[in-house]
């Protein structure tokens, strides 16, 4: 099976028929309805979205073969996931979170330098966190700056260790796909 991207995750039961709150991390909440059967993590339980309406900060949706708020309530927890290749491809800078994991991060000048572990976004920009040879883990703001070559191809980032990180924002509106990010530009022209 290919790599399952996490595009949502099921909330507490919302009323007596088996309705849930379901928080999506796409770009267009009702996508998860276009994906076909979402997966738990594992991939041993589908899950098909029957109904969905629009709530303040999430969907409330029902679940086909989910009739009762029992029911509701033991799905509470679960993130759903979808093959790889059923999301939309991407535009140019933008790179699934499950694309860039694993790949060697190697320095300007070509010399290994460790494996990327994750991207996070912890409200202030895109990081990617870099596994070294040795030493610490290495955190680093995601940009055109630090991250000049993305190779998907060759497997590898290419990384421009900072001296000193200032000023490194992403002036655009941040990407909601899941598991979606954008490289930022760093105040320089693209």
């Amino acid at each position: 099976m290919s790599a399952l991207v996490c595009v949502a995750r099921i909330g507490a039961a919302h009323g007596v028929r088996g309705a849930v709150k379901l928080w999506t991390f796409t770009e267009d909440p009702f996508a998860v309805r276009r994906y076909g059967p979402l997966l738990s993590k594992d991939g041993k339980r589908q899950f098909e979205v029957a109904t969905a309406r629009e709530a303040k900060d999430h969907l409330v949706a029902t679940f086909k073969g989910v009739a009762t708020r029992d029911d509701a309530e033991r799905l509470n927890g679960i993130e759903l996931y979808v093959p790889r290749e059923r999301l939309p491809a991407t535009d140019e800078d933008e790179y699934y979170h499950t694309d860039l994991i694993g790949l060697a991060a190697v320095t300007t000048d070509g010399e290994p330098l460790g494996r990327v572990l994750a991207i996070h976004n912890f409200g202030a920009g895109d990081i990617i966190e870099i596994a070294p040879l040795k030493g610490a883990t290495m955190l680093l703001p995601f940009s055109n700056a630090v991250v000049p070559e993305v190779d998907l191809k060759g497997e590898r980032v290419v990384i421009a260790l900072p001296q000193e990180i200032e000023g490194d924002r992403d002036e655009d509106e941040a990407p909601s796909r899941p598991g979606l990010v954008r490289k930022a530009h760093g105040g320089r022209d693209p």
